[in-house]
């Protein structure tokens, strides 16, 4: 079966660049559509796409699509001359604008960054690996009990989200709830599970609410978890004056942490599990190897990119490869299209633990912006599959895995949503 990352989502994908339109979902039902970023890194490595009519958003009323990993990698370290502050997604949203770590610069983001920061001392990110490995050994087991099981649901999603409730302190009684909250509040774009936009937005009030009364407990009752400290921590400014992060700023990196923070991973483990299927070889490899782990978690988190893309606002008329950008539009960074980038990456199409070279960018290509939770992500990839590798001698693929599209106004833009496998 073919892999994610090298098949488009569409089996009739267009070879003129005036009929691509990025908001069809069917372009994402079998996958990234590779086949249309390859052509557009040589024919149009930086192009304009219209926005059509009737969107049940509001947006812009158009955007630039870089696919080259060096234009990606210069605008997303170039905070001054492309902004952030309207969020990563092309949906314009007014009460996101500098409300989310992600739609910040400046200081109020390099505040914000310290803040959390702070939460993740050497002790707690030793602690939390040792969490990893309790939960990946556990997770792995009951799926082995069960014998034939979803990947996605069953083994994926629950490593990081359960790593995401104990870096926040959420009692176990509590997560089944979150978990579903969470789901069901990403797949709402997915025309295959349509929500209506105020039952999406109330499921996003549902978790604000959930996050101020865990603020409220951590304050009245602190606890040894990062979340506590996050939501204590005082900061001092160049003039001596203190401050936290205020309710909303909690109740963002809270929805942040839930929904960014879980599904990425979820996608990693799951996209690099089916590459892994298709290359049985370097399976084993993995098994047989440890030291193969190191370069194999970046070989997959090139492979599978679980972040589509990031959207910039140009602060000034500039240009990119002699196209003008005009001040005020939209600018957006397309991370699987960089990592597939035939100028940066030797044969990018093959999927290969042994790459010697893989600077990839999948966690944002450095700067101000880049992923605060690499690290962990990482961490979690690697101690999954070392624990399902072993404690198995088979993984079966049962049936063609189906995917999520969920849509363009969410910079995820796709997930895998079922891998049925049999584990031995």
């Amino acid at each position: 079966m073919a892999d994610p990352g090298a098949e488009s989502g569409d089996e009739s994908v267009t070879t003129d660049l005036a009929d691509i339109d990025l908001t069809r979902s069917e372009l994402v039902r079998k996958g990234f559509p590779h086949e249309i970023f390859t052509m557009l890194r040589r024919e149009a490595p930086v192009w304009w796409h219209p926005m059509p009519d009737g969107l049940p958003v509001k947006t812009d009323e158009g955007f630039w699509v870089l696919s080259k990993y060096d234009d990606i990698q210069a605008v997303n370290r170039d905070t001054e001359l492309f902004s952030s502050a309207d969020g990563p997604s092309l949906s314009l949203n007014p009460e996101m604008k500098g409300a989310m770590l992600v739609s910040m610069d400046g200081h109020a983001h390099i505040r914000q960054r310290q803040i959390i920061s702070a939460g993740f001392t050497p002790r707690m990110v030793g602690r939390l690996e040792d969490q990893a490995r309790r939960w990946a050994v556990s997770i792995v087991e009951d799926a082995l009990e069960k014998g034939t099981c979803d990947f996605v649901a069953d083994v994926a999603y629950q490593l990081p989200m359960h790593m995401i409730a104990d870096i926040v302190g959420i009692p176990p009684e509590d997560r089944q709830w979150l978990f579903t909250l969470t789901n069901d509040f990403l797949q709402g774009s997915d025309p295959d599970h349509p929500i209506s936009r105020e039952q999406q937005m109330g499921k996003q009030v549902e978790m604000f609410q959930y996050a101020q009364q865990l603020c409220e407990e951590k304050r009245k009752n602190p606890q040894d978890d990062i979340w506590t400290i996050i939501s204590t921590f005082e900061m001092e400014d160049d003039k001596g004056e203190r401050s936290a992060m205020s309710q909303i700023e909690l109740n963002f990196f809270f929805l942040l942490l839930t929904v960014a923070g879980s599904e990425t991973t979820r996608n990693a483990i799951s996209g690099g599990l089916l590459a892994l299927l298709d290359h049985p070889d370097q399976l084993e490899t993995m098994r047989s190897d440890p030291s193969a782990m190191r370069p194999a978690v970046e070989e997959i988190i090139r492979w599978t990119s679980p972040v589509a893309y990031f959207a910039r606002r140009a602060t000034r008329d500039t240009q990119i490869r002699g196209v003008k950008i005009a001040e005020g539009q939209r600018v957006t960074l397309w991370y699987p299209s960089a990592n597939r980038d035939e100028d940066v990456f030797d044969d990018p199409f093959r999927f290969d633990i042994h790459r010697k070279s893989n600077q990839q960018i999948a966690f944002g290509g450095g700067g101000a912006h880049f992923c605060l939770g690499a690290n962990l992500a990482r961490r979690e990839i690697a101690i999954l599959f070392e624990e399902l590798l072993k404690r198995t001698t088979k993984i079966e693929l049962l049936k063609r895995p189906k995917y999520n599209s969920l849509s363009l106004f969410n910079p995820i833009y796709l997930a895998l949503r079922e891998l049925p496998v049999r584990l031995s």
